[in-house]
């Protein structure tokens, strides 16, 4: 019988009541190398500082006397293990903390320093409460007025709690409230681009592209329908579907109303603009805006709108259609307004794509200023970083264009006041190419460029100019992400699996190699998936290392991946102490007999070895990844699902990872439906002949998308073998599916007719 009792108490949920953090994330000290982290445990959570030089941590600040604190300044109640803290942000270098807490609007503060209510905030408010009893007399958007039409934006829900905003110093552990503390006001959610240096907003109205500075948005922060408000439009020529502004659903759009209610403008409410990439000195920007005025539409069928369902409709090519989008790449420049379009054609129906730099820590804090993001603050619809341009100056540009089939890929550079452009690395192939982002010193003195040339994914280092000086990397393993790059030393600190020998080739490791190709370390050893973080400067390494069946622990590193100091290990006490049993990995081989496959088997916490049990593979096909854990997951659902009284697999199949090398991730070129059926029945076969636990006439197959599109052909493909198939969301006709999917992992022909013109099947 089904044991549901025991798989409810394995429910994600109340795993997550056992169990809480699993890693450390680091918020590094500006004026010194110490990073201070929050770790959350079964006894509540604490706060910590990291000295790498000193090779230890300290409390950031004692639980208990804040709590006291908190408690004498509040009138409210605080403990040690309940702290209720949010917002921790470092001021005055590094020497001091802000944050807040929440507590309800009524809450009477001891001897609370008021602030004075300005004049706008009392219209604001006047005209916010007048606005919602009109709603609510009129029975809100969904009432019967007007036969049941809705008579505007819903009104926002009342507020119930406020937030109290306090300091404290790291030194001496002093809290103090700030009762006049102005919190920064939150990010509008047209607000989807703020330059580096948060003097320059960019939004859309209605199709086209406007601009405001600091001084304004600030106004437009705190009253949208300002009338003072200053702004800059940019472009005349934005149209539906070749638009600057990007498509919003109904209710994000009613959103966007309801928040600017009280702005007239005539060309609408302000939205949020198309992708932006600002240059790193905040001089210009660029965007890539899509023509889709011959793309055909698909319908849709809202079933959740009120008070009936609707027909919604958006342009969506699919696969080998003759009108597909059509991409233009622009500059602007901040201080003329002008606008440069980028030569960026190559191939027809290209896809281009801007090259970022990564994201440091820096910016982010930066950017949590300049938006309003920290203290008090909040993020937006679209919002997030500022993706700043790969080159280091304004002067140019760097991007990817990429054929329609794939085949072909070119690394190219702009100049932004002109516009002209050239190619410095082409790539080319009889199947499709994958990518990873180009990263370079010296305001592109030397590119490093990831290809899969030999059939393993390796980088190659490039001049200016795009000669190539040398390969990097080498042999039968994968490279994936580059973490650090020290251009003084010449080394590259990166990402790679497959090269340690007897260990799963999933598990990722931390590397060390010269620019020139030699001394290669490994800086985390250990049969583990290693997942590592760096500081900007990239003098140290976090390395959190687990596998599915081992919990996870934080060490820090130095750049020869010594270890520093322990940081975190995680706490599963109350998980074994409750009866929590580790998955176990497993590795059989595919249906050719010669290839390794790689999989984690959940059984019942209840496990008879005795019994038959029946055998559920949870399933996704690839290519892009494959669905099988690596490191350590106790929340997931096959969990659960184990516990009713069923063996439950993940395993991957030829074809299902680009992680592994470029014979495996392609197997399934120009086959998306049946590649790998054949090797998810091999290993339920083999598993059955291993462990006699294992029912193999009682076989059933599940997963989401491309895995409800799998479970689907394999009931159908092998009816006799998987006896019940539970697809959800399928994508079971990739011909009507996406058109860069399908035209990717399944192929798309293309031919030039005699007039040279070209077309694609």
């Amino acid at each position: 019988m089904p044991n549901w009792e025991l798989s409810e108490r394995w429910s994600p949920a109340k795993i997550g009541k056992l169990l809480f953090d699993t890693s450390a994330t680091p918020h590094w000290f500006e004026q010194s190398d110490r990073f201070w982290y929050s770790y959350e445990t079964t006894d509540g959570t604490r706060y910590w500082i990291m000295d790498p030089v000193k090779k230890g941590k300290t409390p950031l600040f004692e639980n208990a006397k804040v709590a006291m604190q908190l408690t004498l300044l509040t009138g409210l109640p605080y403990d040690a293990q309940h702290l209720a803290i949010r917002n921790l942000k470092l001021v005055k270098n590094d020497t001091t903390l802000t944050f807040d807490v929440v507590v309800s609007k009524d809450a009477v503060i001891p001897n609370e320093e008021k602030k004075e209510e300005k004049k706008e905030d009392k219209v604001n408010d006047d005209t916010n409460q007048e606005e919602n009893q009109t709603q609510i007399q009129q029975g809100g958007r969904g009432g019967r007025r007007g036969g049941g039409a809705a008579t505007g934006a819903a009104a926002a829900p009342p507020e119930t709690t406020r937030t109290i905003y306090f300091e404290l110093d790291i030194a001496s552990g002093k809290v103090n409230r700030l009762d006049k503390f102005e919190a920064p006001a939150a990010r509008p959610r047209w607000a989807s681009s703020i330059s580096p240096d948060g003097k320059t907003v960019i939004f859309a109205r209605g199709h086209n592209l406007f601009m405001m500075d600091q001084a304004n948005y600030k106004k437009a922060q705190k009253t949208p329908g300002d009338a003072t408000i200053v702004e800059t439009q940019l472009t005349t020529d934005g149209i539906e579907h070749y638009s600057y502004a990007r498509v919003l659903l109904d209710e994000e759009l009613q959103m966007l109303k309801r928040d600017q209610r009280n702005d007239k403008n005539k060309e609408g409410p302000r939205t949020p603009a198309i992708g932006i990439q600002w240059s790193k000195d905040s001089k210009k920007f660029s965007t890539t805006r899509g023509d889709e005025r011959k793309v055909g539409d698909l319908w849709v069928i809202h079933t959740l709108a009120n008070p009936r369902p609707t027909l919604e409709t958006y342009r969506y090519a699919m696969p080998g259609e003759e009108n597909v989008p059509q991409f233009d790449v622009y500059v602007f420049d901040i201080a003329t307004k002008a606008r440069v379009t980028i030569e960026a054609g190559g191939f027809k129906d290209q896809t281009v794509q801007v090259s970022t730099d990564r994201i440091t820590n820096k910016m982010r804090e930066q950017q949590q200023e300049n938006i309003g993001v920290g203290v008090g603050g909040g993020g937006g619809m679209f919002g997030g970083v500022t993706q700043v341009w790969l080159a280091d100056t304004s002067d140019k540009l760097y991007f990817v264009r990429t054929s329609r089939d794939l085949h072909r890929v070119d690394v190219c550079v702009a100049d932004t006041s002109t516009g002209k452009s050239k190619t410095l690395i082409a790539e080319r192939a009889n199947v499709f190419i994958d990518v990873k982002q180009l990263r370079q010193v010296n305001n592109g003195a030397e590119l490093f460029w990831w290809a899969e040339r030999d059939g393993w994914g390796h980088y190659y280092l490039y001049d200016g100019d795009g000669k190539l000086k040398n390969q990097i990397t080498s042999g039968e393993f994968m490279t994936d992400a580059i973490v650090s790059i020290d251009d003084k030393a010449r080394v590259l600190y990166l990402t790679g699996n497959g090269k340690e020998p007897n260990e799963d080739p999933y598990y990722d490791h931390l590397y060390r190699i010269n620019f020139d190709g030699s001394g290669m370390k490994l800086l985390t050893p250990g049969n583990f998936s290693h997942a590592a973080a760096a500081p900007d400067d990239g003098k140290f390494f976090i390395d959190t290392f687990s596998r599915v069946d081992s919990a996870p622990k934080t060490v820090l590193l130095d750049q020869q991946g010594g270890t520093i100091a322990d940081v975190e290990t995680t706490d599963v006490r109350r998980l074994l102490e409750a009866g929590y049993k580790y998955p176990e990995p497993f590795h059989v081989k595919a249906d050719d007999g010669i290839t390794d496959i790689y999989g984690v088997m959940w059984k019942p916490f209840d496990f008879d070895p005795n019994k038959k049990y029946p055998l559920v593979e949870y399933v996704y096909p690839g290519p892009q990844t494959e669905s099988v854990d690596k490191a350590f997951t106790p929340r997931s659902s096959n969990t659960a699902l184990a516990n009713v009284g069923i063996v439950v697999i993940e395993v991957g199949n030829r074809g299902g990872n680009p992680n592994r090398n470029l014979w495996y991730e392609t197997f399934g070129y120009n086959n998306l439906r049946d590649y790998g059926l054949a090797d998810k029945k091999a290993a339920a076969e083999q598993l059955a002949a291993l462990h006699p636990y294992i029912d193999i006439n009682r076989v059933g197959i599940w997963g989401h998308s491309g895995g409800g599109f799998m479970s689907a052909a394999a009931i159908l493909e092998f009816p006799d073998f998987f006896k019940v198939a539970w697809s959800e969301s399928g994508n079971h006709e990739n011909n009507v599916y996406n058109k860069y999917w399908s035209e990717k992992y399944h192929g798309v022909q293309e031919e030039t007719e005699k007039d040279g013109t070209v077309k694609f099947l």
